[in-house]
């Protein structure tokens, strides 16, 4: 989008669309938060979202649908086999991946859960630029394991590098030198690297680590979930990329891959997934899967109405105005917090803010869950649901030790088209405020663990009573209603 000049302002992120409908919100005082979160076990996820005033958990699932988006829901074909909405979600996707085989599924994790299902045996090794939650889980259920290879730079929380999803090329080739090319079940490139900020990966590194997969005969997967912003920052950080129209250079990536999947929660503004597939023999040896797992292969789990809209949000995600808000208020709120001196990831990325919880709360043991403290400590003095990003996410080693995140992060979340910049200000002084009463945030425990996946319905505790005193101290500060 071009930029919007001011005569007298300071320049700002410009929303490119007009509010229509709005749903009312409501600010709890900080005793009731205090309440709501003994009730939620000290976890985000186990919060009701009427206790929330800004819910930044994810932008999967409810980044606002436009008004095409809408009224196309209106022509949803019911029918169970052959539905005529399949065949333009399908149709529109090939359009924009040149990719011929699609099969439906429910969500992204349903995906990532049929690939496993595929290609993942027993000892056999998944190749990741970085990993995901729940596609690192699908591989290990199966007894699989994942290489991290993310260049090291990567993990520098304060840095200027545009692109820090970029892969590890002499690392993947010492990879598979050392697993053998037979034993790499799939190599998987994240396009925006959920647990590390949501950082980019650049299109050269993504044609050097897709050549390296070619010369071996090794599978390459995009995960396409987060793609939309990454195209932005392709477009706009990569210089070669900087003439290429989004479609082309979405078409361009989509080229180096034999499989492609994504999270329409995400790419798409609805609920949904699917997964393209370039070569029909591995087309076919999918398909069982989703009608064992997920449904008939021409809804595969979804709501028509919602494939409908999806459909039309493909075409969003290929307009430059739409895909580059979420980037523009992200950066904002990250320059925001930087300049005041709190540690975020820089430069800012694609699907939120992220604090730095390993500084911001360096008293708290990495045992003891400082992401996870923090998403609460914001919850407490502000009404902010985010989401930890950090130890808390992982999954213990065999023999019952943790594995320590390479990140501890807090995730602030910016879903597309659903906050303004005035919202986006109210977080900025929330986190300032937090921040400069840092050292009485303490640590959390579990009281109930989940083996897998333990972040969604774990059950926690704090390990003294710092959110009373938390609390008392921002009521000291606000009064007895905010």
């Amino acid at each position: 989008m071009p930029e919007i000049k001011f005569y007298k302002h300071e320049p700002i992120p410009m929303e490119m669309h007009k509010v229509k409908i709005v749903q009312q919100l409501s600010l709890l005082p900080a005793d009731e938060r205090l309440k709501k979160m003994y009730d939620a076990s000290f976890n985000t996820f186990q919060l009701h979202n009427g206790d929330i005033f800004m819910d930044m958990l994810t932008d999967s699932g409810v980044n606002a649908m436009s008004d095409q988006m809408q009224s196309a829901m209106l022509r949803a074909d019911d029918a169970y086999a052959g539905s005529e909405t399949f065949y333009r979600m399908r149709d529109k996707l090939e359009e924009i991946f040149g990719i011929k085989y699609c099969l439906p599924a429910h969500q992204g994790r349903a995906c990532e859960n049929i690939l496993a299902s595929t290609f993942v045996k027993p000892g056999k090794c998944v190749i990741m630029n970085y990993h995901f939650t729940t596609a690192k889980a699908h591989i290990t259920r199966l007894g699989g394991h994942v290489e991290e290879l993310v260049k090291a730079e990567g993990l520098i929380p304060v840095s200027d590098l545009p692109f820090k999803g970029d892969i590890d090329i002499d690392a993947v080739e010492a990879c598979i030198d050392r697993e053998t090319p037979e034993n790499i079940a799939f190599m998987r490139i994240e396009s925006g690297t959920n647990l590390i900020g949501g950082q980019p990966i650049s299109y050269k590194s993504m044609k050097e680590a897709t050549d390296v997969a070619k010369k071996y005969g090794i599978v390459s997967v995009l995960d396409a979930s987060l793609l939309q912003d990454n195209l932005y920052f392709i477009k706009t950080r990569e210089e070669s990329m900087k003439d290429k129209t989004v479609r082309e250079i979405t078409r361009m990536i989509a080229d180096l891959f034999d499989i492609v999947y994504f999270s329409a929660r995400k790419f798409g503004f609805a609920r949904g997934g699917a997964i393209l597939v370039r070569d029909e023999a591995m087309f076919h040896s999918m398909e069982d899967y989703i009608t064992m797992f997920e449904g008939f292969l021409t809804y595969g789990g979804m709501s028509v109405k919602e494939m409908e809209a999806m459909t039309v949000g493909f075409d969003e995600s290929m307009d430059m105005d739409v895909i580059s808000q979420g980037p523009q208020f992200i950066k904002y709120t990250v320059d925001r917090l930087h300049e005041a001196g709190i540690p975020v990831i820089t430069p800012g990325g694609g699907l939120g803010a992220h604090l730095n919880a390993t500084e911001f709360v360096s008293h708290i043991p990495q045992e003891q869950y400082p992401s996870g403290a923090l998403v609460c400590a914001l919850y407490l003095c502000g009404g902010i649901r985010g989401m930890e990003r950090g130890t808390l996410s992982e999954e213990r080693t065999p023999d019952g030790s943790e594995h320590f995140a390479s990140m501890e992060l807090v995730r602030l979340a910016l879903p597309r088209r659903v906050f303004t910049l005035s919202q986006v200000e109210y977080v900025i002084d929330r986190v300032k405020w937090v921040y400069d009463h840092r050292d009485m945030i303490g640590g959390l425990r579990f009281t109930h663990e989940p083996k897998t996946l333990r972040f969604f319905t774990g059950k926690l505790e704090p390990v003294s009573d710092w959110p009373e005193k938390l609390v008392a101290a921002f009521k000291a500060d606000f009064g007895e209603d905010q």
